[in-house]
């Protein structure tokens, strides 16, 4: 049944306890309902009479008592309170701004702020933020800004440099209100030291090994500006994307790249080779060195023993001259003699000469040492043999001479 339906709700309960008579478990009556809640309210602000009309009812409503009133502005008083209520995210940080005036800056965590008069705004300070110097990346892929990217070295070289710089915000109320834009100031002071430095490199410098060296300067100089401006950034890194020449002299550059790797590596072939040939020079010297420093002590030992030797023959030759005359003299012939492999001699009272080959006889008897050596007898028959030999040809030798008188 329906809650409108004439005779149809009785004195049942809208909200589903019905007492009485009438059916049970029915809907309840709409118009029953609505007349109750506006005699509920009616006796909360105005004290109307419950059994009134829609009329009076709303008379109370609009038009109530202190009671009323002061209830009403209860609930404006708790619902602005609650609006001003806001929490702050862990990595960010609220400034607090009243009526447009920076005022204070609050940490994470829920805070409340007066609605109408304060207002909030959240900044994130441990978000790395990144600004590109010298292009900028778009979806279809990098694009380059010359404007930014070319950069003059102190020997008047252009250059083309690409960096990133990144930052993270540690004061937000300078962030936000210390400078208009603070990623441009970032950008252009970033532009600004970046200058600075190459203007003060050499070209082939800022190319090669100094790309670190002038990523770490810049840093510093970058947050010295910026902490001049009062921007409320600190700059984590430098990152140097790409260093080269400008594309009209790409070619030429890398011709001189391939120039001087060249040479680097003739240079490491030298050192090479001087590294593999010093060793050996230095130990074909030091063996010289011990060799003659060896010959200077075996010349001096000698000569030293050749000066004992002479000193002995001399105390000797001073007790017996005639003695030691002798015995130097056989000794002189004797070394002579043994050096000779050929003799001539002279025969007393005569002109002619023996000639006495020693090679020969020496060779033939160390033939037959070599053949498996001679017996006693046998050798005793050869120095006979030799021995007639050696009487006759002095006779026969004789003879012509005593004719030729």
């Amino acid at each position: 049944m329906a809650w409108n339906q004439p005779g149809g709700n009785g004195n049942r309960d809208p909200w589903g306890g019905g007492r009485g008579g009438g059916q049970q478990g029915g809907p309840p009556d709409l118009d029953e309902v609505l007349r109750k809640l506006q005699a509920s309210l009616g006796r909360i602000f105005g004290g109307g009479k419950s059994g009134g009309g829609p009329s009076s009812g709303g008379g109370a409503l609009f038009g109530g008592g202190k009671k009323g009133i002061v209830l009403i502005a209860l609930l404006v008083l708790i619902g602005w309170i609650i609006t001003g209520i806001y929490i702050v995210k862990p990595p960010e940080q609220g400034v607090v701004l009243r009526f447009g005036k920076y005022v204070r800056t609050t940490g994470p965590g829920p805070h409340w702020a007066p609605s109408l008069v304060e207002t909030v705004e959240k900044v994130n300070v441990q978000q790395v933020r990144s600004e590109d110097i010298g292009f900028r990346s778009t979806p279809a892929g990098r694009g380059s800004v010359p404007h930014e990217s070319l950069m003059l070295t102190e020997d008047e070289a252009i250059v083309d440099l690409k960096f990133t710089v990144q930052y993270r915000v540690n004061d937000p109320g300078a962030f936000l209100f210390n400078v208009v834009d603070p990623t441009t100031t970032l950008r252009q002071a970033t532009e600004s030291a970046v200058r600075e430095i190459v203007g003060k490199s050499k070209m082939d410098f800022v190319l090669t090994e100094g790309r670190d060296a002038v990523a770490s300067e810049a840093l510093s100089l970058i947050q010295s500006i910026i902490d001049g401006y009062g921007a409320g950034i600190n700059v984590t890194s430098v990152n140097m994307q790409s260093a080269q020449p400008p594309k009209e002299v790409q070619e030429a550059f890398f011709d001189a790249v391939k120039a001087r790797e060249d040479e680097e590596r003739t240079k490491n072939q030298a050192r090479a080779y001087a590294a593999d040939i010093l060793p050996k020079a230095r130990g074909d010297a030091n063996a010289i060195r011990e060799r003659a420093l060896a010959y200077q002590q075996r010349v001096l030992a000698a000569a030293d023993g050749e000066t004992d030797r002479f000193l002995d023959v001399l105390r000797e030759y001073s007790k017996a001259p005639e003695v030691t005359r002798e015995r130097l003299y056989i000794e002189a012939v004797e070394s002579v003699m043994s050096n000779a492999s050929k003799i001539m001699v002279d025969v007393q009272g005569g002109n002619s000469l023996i000639y006495l080959p020693l090679d020969k006889l020496m060779g033939g008897r160390e033939r037959d040492q070599a053949g498996g050596g001679m017996t006693n007898t046998e050798e005793s028959d050869t120095m006979a043999e030799d021995r007639r030999r050696f009487e006759d040809t002095g006779r026969e030798r004789l003879d012509l001479r005593g004719r030729g008188r």
